[in-house]
């Protein structure tokens, strides 16, 4: 893009919905009008309702007006009448006995013999996709809102939070913290470059409490002699990708996550938020995963060059 249009997010922010997709996509091939399966699985609850409403509709209302093309092939209703013919349809489709209205014709007969095959087909092929919506895995995995940048063990570190809202395990969880920005070449190109950023601790066999993420800012960090500015400048993202298997579902979850220049805060560090409850039961406050306070940094050793850092676990979940 020209250098005075900014990116659009790659992940929507906190509490709103993500897009269906991160990109308007063009040129696609046919198969995009048989992908119908995928499309189904990203619609929201409401449009999948309504969908399955609609066809349910115009099923029984095509074959209402096949039953009244011939009248009097259905017993006790009225000639002609649409509805009539259109509650028969439905109770025949979802096999409904009322035995007041029947067919009474080899046309009517057969109508009702190829009504009920398309309801098994449709019932099965309705129950198959709610059960794939309902059955895919996800995760209740909440990041702080706020990332922050503070001494640890006497090296800037980029450091924020992540907490399992489930409060049960999640086995092999994973971390993967990535760069996106903007970058000129030697050439003068503009393009979006992503850069690995080396978490201090990559994997954890149990995460069930909470975990800070840490990325050293050394020389080999691609942030290291960035200021704000230049993170701002360069339209800078970083993406957070957590994965691990969930123990109740036996499944493989994700969840992500994304900070932008602005959501960045200096020298700062987190509120503890794990507390012990008198039968020895920890206790997490998640309204705390946010919040941070001002790092004294003459009370942790920086005034005389010696950091000696206040209680920072890496991993608070796995570590108490």
């Amino acid at each position: 893009p020209p250098n005075d249009q900014r990116y659009a997010r790659v992940l929507a922010p906190p509490g709103k919905r993500p897009p269906r997709r991160v990109a308007v996509i063009r040129g696609q091939d046919k198969s995009r009008f048989t992908d119908f399966y995928h499309l189904v699985l990203t619609w929201p609850w409401s449009v999948f309702i309504g969908v399955l409403a609609l066809v349910f509709g115009a099923i029984n209302a095509l074959f209402a007006l096949a039953y009244i093309a011939q009248p009097g092939s259905i017993a006790h209703a009225r000639p002609g009448n649409f509805w009539d013919a259109f509650i028969f349809s439905a109770q025949t489709i979802g096999s409904i006995n009322y035995s007041l209205m029947s067919p009474q014709t080899p046309y009517a007969n057969g109508l009702v013999i190829f009504e009920s095959f398309i309801g098994f087909v449709y019932l099965g092929l309705m129950m198959s996709i709610m059960f794939a919506r309902f059955s895919r895995p996800t995760a209740r995995v909440v990041f702080s809102n706020c990332a922050i940048i503070a001494p640890f063990d006497g090296v800037p570190t980029l450091m924020f939070r992540a907490a399992n809202q489930r409060g049960n395990q999640i086995l092999e969880a994973e971390i993967t913290i990535t760069l996106a920005r903007t970058a000129v070449t030697r050439e003068g190109l503009v393009m979006r470059r992503f850069q690995d950023l080396e978490p201090v601790r990559k994997r954890t066999s149990l995460f069930a409490l909470s975990w800070t993420i840490m990325h050293r800012i050394d020389e080999t960090s691609p942030l290291h002699g960035l200021t704000l500015d230049d993170l701002q400048n360069s339209q800078m993202e970083i993406l957070v990708l957590l994965g691990g298997t969930d123990e109740t579902l036996s499944d493989r979850i994700y969840a992500r996550h994304s900070y932008q220049p602005e959501q960045i805060h200096w020298d700062r560090r987190f509120v503890d938020m794990l507390t012990l409850h008198p039968n020895g039961r920890r206790i997490v406050n998640l309204n705390l995963i946010h919040q941070t306070t001002p790092m004294d940094l003459e009370a942790v050793g920086l005034a005389d060059g010696n950091l000696e850092t206040e209680r920072a676990l890496e991993d608070e979940g796995a570590s108490r």
